[in-house]
């Protein structure tokens, strides 16, 4: 979704927000509608779907990254599902850089019955919780400590794809960030059955980055969240510049970076799905921020994931 997110969506009782209470309404009647009058459909190997209700940034891909890692461990043949986007060639190409199995598809059932006569043991739907087309085996629901879910309502009042009622559907929420013992206790009072978790980014190549003062830039769906992200780990960074998510950066523009980095002394870094984005522009001056997902009480969500597939 190529939208800077308004602010007014993380504000209680916004004006905003209540004239466009009308059109939250039809939203939500139309998706409501979609997920019981449409066909389900069920699959002969396990769906492991990692979504979202507040749209986009939220760290689905890197979650399903690592549970690529923690299900090959078992020597079963994995794959990600993706469906297909013109605009998601970052995303596709970070996943494939990891030596994973992706099948795309305009059609997310479609891409799941290509994994199934490929004999895959299992698949990962990176995104999908709204699909309800597709029966899946477990729901696995992911937020940013930084935006938790807004002002809770639903777009286009809010920034939720349908309201936090819809999590008593999913089985596991992964809150990136530090404990939010309120936020718990509201998913808790939509089911008790859900388990929490949390998680954080490990950066892989920090010392390409200290002792350097830098500019920083990121066209995904939170771009502050990249930025504290950077703060978070002591680098210095100088000049922040946003791009609407999945933003398709033209030549010139990049060139315009570099010149900006080079007259004031600055590194340039960006995020890893930028990257793979304007990969193919070989500029060397612009290097990334590479990071690995860790999930605390690890062994325990290893566990809760492998029981909901026997």
């Amino acid at each position: 979704m190529k939208i800077f997110k308004p602010k007014f969506w993380h504000k209680k009782n916004s004006l905003i927000s209540f004239f466009l209470f009308p059109f939250s309404l039809c939203f939500q009647f139309l998706l409501i509608s979609k997920k019981y009058l449409g066909k389900k459909k069920n699959f002969s190997i396990p769906i492991i779907c990692v979504g979202n209700i507040y749209v986009g940034g939220t760290g689905k891909t890197p979650l399903c990254i690592e549970l690529f890692n923690i299900l090959r461990k078992l020597n079963k043949k994995i794959a990600i599902i993706k469906k297909f986007y013109k605009t998601h060639e970052d995303e596709f190409k970070l996943i494939e850089s990891k030596n994973i199995k992706l099948f795309k598809n305009r059609s997310r059932a479609a891409a799941i019955e290509e994994a199934e006569i490929e004999n895959y043991d299992c698949v990962i739907l990176d995104d999908g919780f709204q699909d309800s087309s597709i029966v899946k085996d477990l729901n696995i629901i992911c937020f940013n400590e930084e935006q938790l879910a807004g002002n809770e309502m639903t777009l286009p009042s809010g920034p939720l794809r349908e309201s936090l009622s819809s999590l008593e559907n999913s089985q596991i929420v992964v809150i990136n960030g530090n404990v939010n013992k309120f936020f718990e206790n509201k998913i808790k009072n939509i089911s008790s059955d859900i388990s929490i978790y949390y998680s954080n980014y490990l950066p892989t190549n920090l010392n390409k980055f200290t002792e350097h003062d830098l500019l920083a830039f990121a066209g995904i769906g939170n771009p502050n969240n990249f930025f504290n992200l950077l703060k978070k780990n002591n680098l210095n960074v100088v000049e922040k510049i946003s791009f609407p998510d999945h933003y398709n950066y033209s030549r010139k523009e990049l060139d315009e970076l570099v010149n900006f980095s080079i007259k004031n002394n600055l590194k340039i870094v960006t995020t890893s799905k930028d990257y793979f984005r304007i990969k193919h522009h070989n500029i060397l001056q612009i290097q990334y921020f590479d990071v690995k997902l860790e999930i605390k009480n690890k062994d325990k969500f290893e566990k809760e994931v492998i029981e909901c597939l026997l």
